[in-house]
């Protein structure tokens, strides 16, 4: 488990930020007539807000030559 946690620190920590900001961009901007698909649920905003956020983080994992 710690060599997992280890190897995908970046993308854990993206996706525990994103999921906050995504919880936090609703209770703040959000939608407030339903019409919008991500932000009218705070589940659907911070699940959104989690994928963002591991992706972004993920492209700065750096990966060892195998070479």
């Amino acid at each position: 488990m710690k060599k997992f946690v280890k190897k995908h620190f970046l993308t854990i920590m993206g996706v525990f930020i994103g999921a906050i900001a995504g919880y936090l961009y609703w209770n703040f901007i959000g939608c407030s007539s339903g019409s919008c698909a991500i932000t009218s649920s705070p589940i659907n905003s911070t699940l959104y807000g989690a994928v963002m956020g591991g992706l972004l983080l993920s492209i700065f994992k750096k990966e060892k030559s195998t070479i």
